[in-house]
């Protein structure tokens, strides 16, 4: 695992040589409130459908998401989205051929059981594990204390990042970076991805009379930031219902104890 965790921070950090390279310190990260925060929070679909269709349109054409399944697509604590749209989403995909009859490199249509295919061929890291691998690297506490104190993590960052271009250009030994306020030293090889009105928001499911925002760049930052946490921690929403559970057991089993422990030694005491 410690193996795997290096190898994904590796590739992240890999991504952006102008910050390791250049002087400087990071931007201020904005803390944003997404829906998800805290002990209650959940996952908007809506917005991890929106985030989906950024990443697919946009982002897939440079990173992958290995360790995201198709199927996961359809979690009703995730984004949501039908079974049949899963399954068309699943199929504008190209995924590895194993089948015996298959020859190597072949591929097909993926199906909702596979996994989203890894993109090399830009040399982009994978954004899976993105949003928590970005997260405690930023801030003014640095070592992840800002998601204790502020509530800042991987999602701001992504979206700050994503928000952080100037529009300036500078080239450096033959290599075009670009100017992001965001980036320690202020400059990232990665060309600005959004622009604002990349995308045309669709609804799926059981939208009724919603209606989906306006695709502009702040929006659009905001929607991959937040698939890019759920394609992080899709068990989040789990994970807290089984937690608070668990403390409410934990607060009922100490009550009982108490009386229980009065009750035993209540004879004892007595005798004094």
């Amino acid at each position: 695992m410690t193996k795997f965790r290096t190898l994904v921070l590796a590739g992240c950090i890999a991504a952006f040589p102008a910050a390791g390279l250049a002087a400087g310190g990071a931007g201020e990260v904005e803390d944003y409130a997404f829906s998800f925060e805290g002990p209650f929070g959940t996952y908007d679909a809506f917005q991890l459908q929106r985030g989906f269709q950024v990443y697919q349109n946009v982002c897939a054409g440079c990173h992958g998401m290995k360790f995201v399944s198709f199927r996961s697509l359809g979690d009703p604590n995730g984004p949501a989205f039908p079974p049949e749209q899963v399954k068309a989403i699943a199929a504008e995909f190209e995924c590895e051929d194993t089948s015996p009859e298959a020859f190597p490199g072949d591929t097909r249509s993926c199906l909702p059981s596979d996994n989203m295919p890894e993109n090399v061929a830009a040399g982009a890291p994978d954004m899976s594990l993105l949003a928590k691998s970005r997260a405690g690297f930023h801030g003014p506490y640095g070592t992840g204390m800002a998601q204790l104190f502020q509530g800042i993590g991987g999602p701001e960052y992504i979206r700050a990042l994503l928000l952080g271009y100037t529009g300036e250009e500078v080239e450096q030994a033959g290599t075009i970076l670009y100017e992001n306020s965001v980036m320690p030293g202020g400059l990232i090889n990665m060309a600005p991805p959004l622009y604002g009105d990349d995308v045309e928001y669709g609804v799926y499911g059981e939208g009724g009379d919603y209606v989906p925002p306006e695709a502009t760049l702040e929006q659009e930052a905001t929607d991959i930031a937040a698939f890019l946490m759920w394609a992080a921690e899709p068990k989040m929403v789990e994970r807290k219902e089984a937690g608070l559970q668990n403390l409410l057991m934990l607060i009922i089993l100490a009550v009982l104890l108490y009386f229980t422990n009065k009750k035993i030694w209540a004879p004892v005491k007595g005798k004094d």
